[in-house]
């Protein structure tokens, strides 16, 4: 069985067991997070929201915060002796799902 959910303005397709990469929640490690925007439900039958399925849910496991990978942002103008140089490290939440409720 799959859903696929909604969390920090991506659409993430799950499955149960599986570990997944998300935009920051407010939660501390150990805790449990419930998501109630669930889009579809797939399995032996499919169930499709309008926009969301009725009644779905699907619960997950705060595994660790965290940061990722720093990116370097480079801007430059051409023969203008114009540069600046700016670092970015996205937040992150990492999940373990738990149950999928359809």
């Amino acid at each position: 069985m799959y859903a696929i959910i909604e969390t920090g303005g991506k659409q993430v397709k799950v499955t149960e067991g599986q570990t997944i990469f998300v935009e920051k929640l407010e939660a501390e490690n150990g805790a449990e997070v419930t998501f109630d925007k669930v889009l579809v439900v797939g399995g032996d039958d499919v169930k499709i929201g309008a926009p969301f399925v009725d009644g779905a849910t699907v619960t997950a496991t705060v595994e660790k915060q965290g940061r990722a990978k720093k990116i370097n942002v480079i801007k430059f103008k051409a023969k203008k002796n114009y540069k600046r140089k700016q670092g970015h490290r996205q937040p992150y939440t990492k999940l373990t799902i738990g149950k999928i409720n359809a």
